[in-house]
């Protein structure tokens, strides 16, 4: 049974709650003055194939020490959440992940419900945006790096990998769907290659800067499927119905998030409030970019959360 979390400890706290019968496990940490009053919760997750466990807690940190509770959560079937297969990214169900973690912490003890706020950073810098347009009662969003346009992101792989590369990764696709329609074992190709292999990532800058953030034991590998439904995944098309302020970071040498559907969203987000920095997708999560970075997040959080 899980321990009821407890606003008295600015200790992190190992928490799960349930996604649709699924158990998601996350990282809650309370400021110290939750012991006092309910205080506002940044709630965070990973991008494409991220954990809780790379590099997040540097931000959580940051803001725990600005008076906000954080919850770091890895989604189903990754990191230390369960599900089957492993490994497999899904963004409908990392949406309806997103949906349960939120009502699980609207329910914490010593958290102001009404002051919650989502932080995505990449591929989940998308999720973030789609889920405040379905729930409406979000009071933030934090968008680092973020992926929102799938279909302009494969596009993207196509101009600098070529249109073989992005064919190969859908016929590796196009195999693990038949093998599951047929009950069959996952097929899976690595997150992030070197540019010329297979792989969801491969671009010039991918494989040193997406490894920099793993830990030992990482398994660079997603169901391959995963190739087919990405391109459907375009949290652009929500952004008008996010009506909370919206921070979203651009790095202008981007090579994985187009750049061009970012300015497109914040256009149509009555709230947004666009940061742009000199940097390319993998950069913001280290030495002075990181900086920067959390430094603009912590003063957009802290405007819009703390009274």
């Amino acid at each position: 049974m899980a321990t009821l979390p407890r606003p008295q400890t600015t200790a992190r706290q190992d928490i799960e709650f349930s996604s649709h019968g699924t158990t998601c496990r996350g990282w809650l940490t309370y400021p110290t003055a939750a012991a006092h009053r309910p205080v506002p919760l940044v709630l965070m997750a990973h991008g494409f194939g991220g954990t809780r466990d790379m590099h997040l807690e540097q931000y959580a940190q940051r803001f725990n020490a600005a008076c906000l509770a954080t919850l770091i959560f890895d989604y189903r079937r990754w990191g230390a959440s369960d599900g089957q297969p492993r490994n497999r990214l899904d963004p409908d169900a990392e949406v309806a992940d997103w949906h349960a973690a939120l009502a699980f912490v609207r329910a914490l003890p010593g958290i102001d419900a009404s002051r919650i706020a989502l932080w995505g950073t990449s591929f989940a810098g998308g999720l973030v945006v789609t889920v405040a347009a379905q729930d409406g009662h979000v009071a933030a969003t934090v968008s680092q790096c973020p992926l929102l346009d799938g279909r302009a992101a494969a596009l993207e792989v196509a101009r600098y990998a070529g249109a073989l590369a992005l064919l190969r990764v859908s016929a590796h696709g196009l195999l693990d769907a038949a093998r599951s329609a047929f009950g069959g074992a996952p097929h899976y190709v690595p997150i992030v290659a070197k540019p010329g292999d297979v792989g969801a990532m491969t671009s010039a800058d991918a494989w040193d800067g997406y490894l920099r953030l793993t830990i030992p034991g990482f398994r660079n590998e997603v169901t391959a499927r995963t190739a087919l439904q990405v391109p459907l995944f375009r949290p652009i098309r929500d952004a008008a119905r996010v009506k909370c302020p919206a921070l979203l970071q651009i790095c202008e040498q981007d090579s994985v998030a187009p750049v061009s559907a970012v300015e497109k969203a914040a256009a149509k987000m009555p709230k947004a409030e666009v940061v742009r920095y000199p940097l390319g997708h993998f950069d913001v999560y280290f030495d002075a970019p990181f900086e920067r970075s959390v430094g603009d997040q912590l003063a957009f959080l802290v405007k819009h959360l703390r009274p």
